[in-house]
């Protein structure tokens, strides 16, 4: 059977890990600061779609994930990892 969602249900892996890094950026980056990077990277995010990602609630692709790995300067192993 195909899955597509994490064990505990969520729609991607990253997302509590997404939230705890950006938390960690220098001035407690907001969720609106975080999609405006991203945006410099050319991701088109706005502040909701971090909000749905941070909870698991929002797919998050691989162009999304290099972009996020580049903003908040982890690896992908930090973003994906337990």
């Amino acid at each position: 059977m195909y899955k597509n969602k994490s064990t505990d249900g969520k729609n991607n892996l990253c997302g509590a890990k997404v939230s705890e890094y950006r938390m960690k950026l220098p001035a407690k980056t907001s969720q609106r600061k975080l999609a405006d990077l991203l945006q410099m990277e050319g991701i088109d995010i706005d502040k909701n779609a971090i909000q749905r990602i941070e909870s698991g609630k929002r797919f998050v692709t691989d162009i999304e994930l290099k972009a996020l790995v580049k903003v908040l300067g982890v690896r992908y192993e930090d973003l994906l990892g337990d």
